[in-house]
């Protein structure tokens, strides 16, 4: 199934997923002993809290309007150590619920990371790198406030607005009414709001991943490079401020919706106190009511300011979380992908120094698309022995690339098998596959770091002396030891610090370096000079000695001296055989090598220039 990805104009706000809330949720499982410190650490706080408010009511009522100095000190002193103990409490479960979060995210970030490298290339072909990023870093990022104050916060808050609302009860019914009167309307109205900011905050997402998207394509080296040398410059920033304005408009609406929910929120909260100290007055001036004391009404007070806080928690609570559900819906979209590239239930490992090499294609057939009406493989079948070489030849786009993605298992086939050693590649573990198989590309992958970091992803273990050694054999040590720190020489992004054929001789040395008994060689000494090339070939001949070797559109002198040349021509492979053989029958691939040969110019340096 063909995977995209792509970045675009948010559509409509999809519904939210039913088992999003459980899956969010079962992050906190393997946390339950830290949760549950939480939890108790969160119920002691309120009760601390709670105390502080009848404090009050006996210091006024029996200290200050008794005149009793020594109640005052005491209750003074009993306010003073609950409150204390209580934000003792409260930063303790703060720094356990932070731990907790932010042990999630790294969770979340490393499933997500993992689950996307065992992606097929197929998903990587049809996605922008900056929108897997996006999914990375800003997503997960977004859900940090959910996940590191929302327990915590929503089990403090519940808890202390059913304490306050009790001990208000308590004190007086009649003012807890008009307190509490305008609750279900803000309820409703968070809801609703709430449901807004979801949908504004998945808008947001999309429009930062379409911009990291875009910045990744055009501020990376090779970007920056077509942008200059296609005189692009004033497209790109056309493109970059297009989107650029689209998530500031959009980030606006976000912000502002949430301050107008909040600034409403506290006008109300700032004008309910005086409603209260108003029916106290009617109750106690024009009513005779005895039973409101100073101490009270001033106690109730506390405890409203004390319920409205935790209030507006709860309703910032339920906006957050609605919103923060839009991206745990992008993060569990990319971990509910399909990985259609997997080891099978009954893989078998083969150890490297068991496998003979011998590769068979039986019957293969092989689309990129399902809907793809020409098979880019069809019906393709050979048998490689071990030690063999195996030259691929034909023109642009006729499979000899996408042949050699099967035997690695970079793709499946959709018909037919690909076997090595007899065993079907899908039953033998990625891993082991991995280790079996060295390939060499024409586009050199470096990645940002040092000359030996980067030569030890064909061994990890690798010591310095077999790099060195691996590093002779390719005929780049002498260059690498002319660099003012050598092998700790960092190559920079993509390896742009080195030329084509300089990176082209450290991947050949990677390979040298893992010592695969299946090599893919795919245009691997096209970057090279013609001196450089013919040092390679020196390294190349013995590398490739004793192991199943598979090049792509080499030199002459490798087609000469492969074991089994296939023609392959939109898919098929229509002449196989050795060089004289296929010269002999005097069809598509001797056509090819009079149209560049027919003078009589055999030199071993010049290319078979059919790709």
């Amino acid at each position: 199934m063909s995977v995209m990805m792509r970045g675009g104009p948010p559509g409509p706000r999809k519904p939210l997923k039913p088992d999003t809330v459980q899956r969010v949720v079962g992050t906190f499982r393997p946390y339950r002993g830290q949760v549950s410190l939480i939890a108790l650490a969160v119920l002691a706080a309120a009760g601390l809290g709670l105390l502080a408010p009848f404090f009050l009511r006996a210091l006024i009522n029996q200290g200050l309007l008794a005149r009793d100095m020594d109640v005052i000190t005491r209750y003074t002193l009993y306010t003073l150590l609950a409150t204390l103990g209580g934000t003792a409490l409260t930063l303790a479960y703060s720094y356990l619920s932070t731990l907790v979060g932010q042990c999630i995210m790294r969770d979340l970030r490393n499933q997500l990371y993992d689950h996307i490298q065992g992606m097929s290339l197929r998903f990587f072909a049809g996605t922008r790198t900056g929108e897997i990023q996006s999914r990375l870093a800003n997503d997960v990022g977004g859900v940090q406030g959910v996940l590191s104050d929302t327990a915590a916060n929503l089990l403090s808050n519940v808890t202390t607005v059913l304490s306050t609302l009790g001990a208000m009860i308590y004190m007086d019914w009649r003012l807890t009414l008009l307190s509490v009167g305008v609750l279900p309307l803000f309820a409703l109205l968070g809801a609703k709001v709430g449901s807004m900011a979801r949908g504004v905050r998945g808008t947001v997402q999309t429009q930062l991943a379409d911009l990291n998207a875009t910045m990744q394509e055009t501020l990376s080296v090779s970007g920056a490079l077509l942008t200059k040398t296609s005189g692009r410059r004033g497209l790109a920033l056309q493109k970059f401020a297009r989107e650029n304005e689209d998530l500031t408009d959009s980030q606006i609406k976000q912000s502002m919706i949430m301050r107008y929910f909040f600034n409403l929120i506290g006008l109300t909260f700032s004008l309910t106190p005086v409603l209260v100290y108003w029916l106290a007055g009617d109750l106690t001036i024009a009513h005779g009511d005895r039973t409101l004391t100073l101490g009270t009404i001033v106690a109730f007070t506390a405890l409203q300011s004390r319920l409205f806080f935790p209030l507006t928690g709860l309703l910032n609570v339920q906006v957050e979380v609605t919103g923060a559900l839009a991206l745990f819906d992008r993060i569990f979209d990319y971990m509910d992908l399909k990985q259609d590239i997997t080891d099978a239930p009954d893989a078998i490992t083969l150890p490297p120094h068991q496998i003979r090499g011998a590769v068979a294609f039986e019957h293969v057939t092989f689309r990129y698309d399902e809907d793809q009406a020409t098979p880019t493989l069809d019906d393709i079948t050979f048998a490689a022995r071990p030690g063999q070489l195996i030259a691929l030849v034909g023109p642009s786009g006729s499979g000899k690339t996408t042949l050699t993605y099967l035997i690695p298992r970079l793709y499946d086939t959709d018909r037919g098998r690909v076997t090595i050693d007899g065993h079907d590649v899908r039953r033998i573990k990625l891993e082991s596959l991995g280790q079996a198989i060295g390939v060499v590309t024409q586009e050199t992958y470096l990645v940002h770091d040092t000359i030996k970091a980067n030569l030890r992803y064909g061994r990890a273990d690798a010591t310095d002396e077999e790099i060195e050694a691996a590093a002779r054999a390719a005929a780049i040590h002498d260059h690498i030891a002319s660099l003012p720190e050598g092998y700790d020489t960092v190559v920079g992004e993509r390896g742009y610090k080195l030329s084509g054929g300089q990176k082209q001789r450290i991947a050949i040395a990677r390979a040298i370096l893992k010592d695969p008994r299946i090599l893919i060689l795919d245009e691997a000494t096209s970057a090279l000079d013609t001196q450089s090339e013919r040092l390679i070939q020196a390294a190349l001949t013995p590398l490739m000695a004793g192991r199943t070797t598979f090049a792509i559109a080499h030199r002459l002198s490798t087609i000469l001296a492969a074991d089994l040349i296939l023609v392959l021509q939109a898919g098929c492979v229509v002449e196989r055989g050795t060089h004289q053989e296929l010269i002999a029958l005097e069809g598509v691939y001797a056509r090819l090598y009079a149209a560049q040969f027919q003078e009589g110019v055999l030199a071993d340096d010049r290319p078979l220039a059919v790709v």
